[in-house]
């Protein structure tokens, strides 16, 4: 289990665009599962909808990610010259709306990796339904090329 401070020492995401508020399983580049809170006064709220306020579903998937980080466990080990990235979110489902007040437990599975790449199985559950499922690949990258522009 991790506390938010924990959590602050894997992740580089800070308010308001952390999405992970507590680790409460894990292993190692293998396996995480943990809590986020979903509360009225998040910013987005506001634009997405006033009258009837929605989380967005690439917020839904952005908590997915962050929990891969946490699993890849790439916060204070990581090689300053590298930068993992997101490849592709495949195959995301969001089956029922999330809003202020549920609480997402998000558990995220490498089902393979090789080389650069790491693919995760993704499922977010509010009081044990499933509400949004996918698969998320990331690669190590060098951060050179990442922010290198030509021209």
């Amino acid at each position: 289990m991790m506390t938010i401070l924990e959590v602050n020492g894997k992740l580089k995401q800070r308010p308001p665009f952390q999405f992970v508020d507590r680790i409460i399983e894990y292993t190692p580049k293998e396996y995480a599962k943990g809590i986020k809170n979903v509360t009225v006064n998040e910013p987005y709220f506001s634009g997405h909808f006033p009258d009837a306020p929605v989380m967005p579903g690439v917020l839904l998937i952005e908590c997915c990610a962050q929990m891969c980080a946490v699993c890849l466990d790439l916060g204070e080990n990581e090689d300053p010259t590298k930068i993992n990235v997101m490849l592709k979110a495949d195959g995301f489902r969001f089956m029922k709306a999330v809003i202020p007040g549920d609480t997402l437990v998000i558990t995220v599975n490498k089902t393979r990796s090789g080389g650069p790449l790491s693919v995760f199985d993704a499922v977010i559950t509010v009081d044990g339904e499933v509400y949004v499922k996918g698969t998320l690949t990331f690669a190590v990258a060098d951060k050179k090329a990442v922010y290198e522009r030509k021209g």
